[in-house]
């Protein structure tokens, strides 16, 4: 199978933010974008980050690079899929961070440490 183009992942990003209710955007002022290197961090693959910057707001950054290594030829639909959950796992990021918690972020640094147990 072939790999999502660019601007299939652009369109498909589209299409999955419009499945969002819309409340859930809310200061969401960098809105959601796409960079197209690789990116990782400690040996993992990282599919896309929330970040929140005083100058640039609260953004959500999805890497092609990263989906194009992680997916390859998979199917389209498990693209698409990937993408979701990822714009929904960020969004999650952004919710907390407005809540004034981070539990996510605790449940990620714990399965990163049962990754690296023997």
């Amino acid at each position: 199978m072939a790999i999502m183009s660019l601007k299939q992942f652009r369109r498909s990003v589209r299409e999955a933010v419009e499945t969002v209710p819309g409340e859930l955007m809310e200061r969401l002022n960098g809105g959601i974008i796409v960079e197209t290197p690789v990116k990782e961090e400690g040996g993992y693959l990282i599919m896309g980050e929330y970040i929140e910057d005083p100058g640039l707001g609260n953004i959500i950054i999805l890497y092609y690079g990263s989906f194009r290594e992680a997916m390859g030829g998979a199917p389209l639909e498990e693209w698409k899929e990937e993408i979701l959950e990822t714009v929904t796992h960020e969004l999650r990021h952004h919710i907390e961070s407005l809540a004034g918690v981070d539990d996510l972020s605790i449940e990620e640094e714990h399965l990163l440490q049962e990754d690296d147990r023997p």
